[in-house]
């Protein structure tokens, strides 16, 4: 139980204090890397070592607007850790995007990779932009302008970015040109581009096909037939989307989606190919008058089966979290349930597949893109999706196990696998 907002407890060894917030932060993210450590056998020169970022690099970048107005924009890489191969993270664009999130989320993808046994680090970029006040081509001008700033840092063999929040695989067709007019043809210093442009077959549906694999493998665990399980998705962006149609075309029965402007609900199932279909029109939900329309705060406590969070971090926090009936959590967004609302949904019986292992899916695809630019050679979508869904089930698989011999939640249990893998790598290349 928690006693107060902040508290004194065993890992408090690492030299901050724990905190929770409802914000995405780089201690919220810490605080799961504290329980985890609680349970295992580090020291303390590993711990402190792992925490810690790399290296943080902030910039400003001028943009001359389509007017002639000159704007300042806050850009930033995160590089926490590279001990087991070179950095990887996505890159976002986002108003509220500081360098506390994109901390937390380079810690995020440090775990993530090395709990899929990904050859990476993690990294985390991010520019504090709101998209839609910038016309495409100031959009591009911002993006060469930020790798211009930060291309020092960056490389095929050092920190290769890939998209994430409003940014896509025309944006990484930007940083991967204007990373090469400085230093070369390199098409493996980004992934996430194109297919006409050294992209991979699969790696845009990759996220959301990855949560349904580990949806499949957690409901064969639960003994649960999953046309007899109900759904609700938040979120339908790249994620959300490809979550919600592969779901129905296992016949899952999917009650509730949402997006930006708000959720429809149907307790006898949606018509989601109908629903996918509208909003890839360009269509928000809100227009859609079909089904009962319901505000984005009531998905999350709708009574379903299985709620997937699959758009921005802290959804599920103090102020909704007696009220969530569902009996599983899929994080498909990163960071959606904060550490308060973990510690009393987990006292509440409900089970959380954590981020690091149900949205690895487009880290592990952007992993074979740049395994293939590598070898100027192109996979299949089909050799792809195999080898994701090996990929996913054998983290699955490994996280299940441990957390069922030492009684622990599948998130600590996933934590516990990726700081041993990392601690382990940091101590065999030794410290200098």
């Amino acid at each position: 139980m928690f006693v107060s907002q902040c508290q004194t407890r065993a890992y408090n060894r690492l030299r901050f204090r724990r905190c929770w917030g409802d914000g995405l932060s780089f201690e919220d993210t810490n605080y799961f890397f504290g329980r985890a450590i609680d349970v295992m056998d580090v020291g303390r020169n590993i711990e402190d070592l792992l925490v810690t970022p790399d290296r943080s690099v902030s910039v400003k970048i001028p943009l001359e607007m389509d007017d002639g107005r000159i704007r300042v924009f806050e850009g930033y890489r995160v590089q926490h850790n590279n001990a087991r191969g070179p950095f990887k993270g996505g890159l976002r664009y986002a108003a509220e995007v500081d360098l506390d999130e994109v901390q937390s989320l380079a810690s995020l993808m440090t775990w993530k990779t090395a709990l899929a046994r990904l050859p990476y680090g993690g990294a985390k970029g991010g520019i504090s932009v709101d998209v839609r006040e910038l016309s495409r081509d100031e959009l591009e001008r911002l993006t060469r302008q930020f790798v211009n700033r930060i291309h020092e840092f960056i490389g095929p063999h050092t920190d290769i970015p890939a998209p994430d929040m409003n940014t896509n695989a025309q944006v990484m067709a930007w940083i991967m040109d204007q990373y090469s007019l400085l230093h070369g043809h390199s098409p493996a210093v980004v992934t996430g581009k194109p297919i006409d442009l050294y992209g991979a077959e699969g790696r845009e549906s990759a996220t959301g096909r990855g949560v349904v694999y580990v949806i499949e493998e957690l409901l064969k665990d639960e003994g649960r037939d999953i046309k007899e399980t109900t759904f609700a998705i938040q979120g339908l962006g790249n994620v959300g989307s490809y979550t919600v149609r592969f779901l129905d075309e296992l016949g899952a029965k999917i009650v509730a989606v949402s997006d930006v402007s708000g959720s429809v609900y149907e307790a006898e199932g949606l018509p989601v190919r109908e629903i996918l279909k509208y909003v890839s029109g360009g269509n928000l939900i809100k227009g859609y008058a079909d089904s009962t329309t319901i505000t984005n705060e009531e998905i999350l406590t709708l009574p379903v089966d299985v709620l997937i969070p699959a758009a921005i971090g802290s959804v599920v926090n103090e102020t909704n979290m007696h009220e969530v009936e569902a009996s599983y959590i899929v994080e498909a967004a990163n960071s959606p349930v904060t550490p308060r609302a973990d510690e009393y949904l987990k006292d509440k019986g409900v089970v959380i597949v954590p981020d690091i292992l149900a949205n690895v899916g487009g880290v592990v695809v952007s992993y074979f893109e740049w395994v293939q630019n590598l070898q100027r050679f192109s996979w299949k979508e089909k050799q792809a999706n195999a080898e994701l869904h090996a990929t996913i089930t054998e983290a699955y698989r490994k996280v299940r196990k441990l957390a069922k011999r030492r009684n622990l939640d599948l998130r600590i249990a996933a934590f516990v696998l990726a700081i041993g893998r990392v601690g382990k790598a940091t101590v065999l290349r030794g410290i200098h």
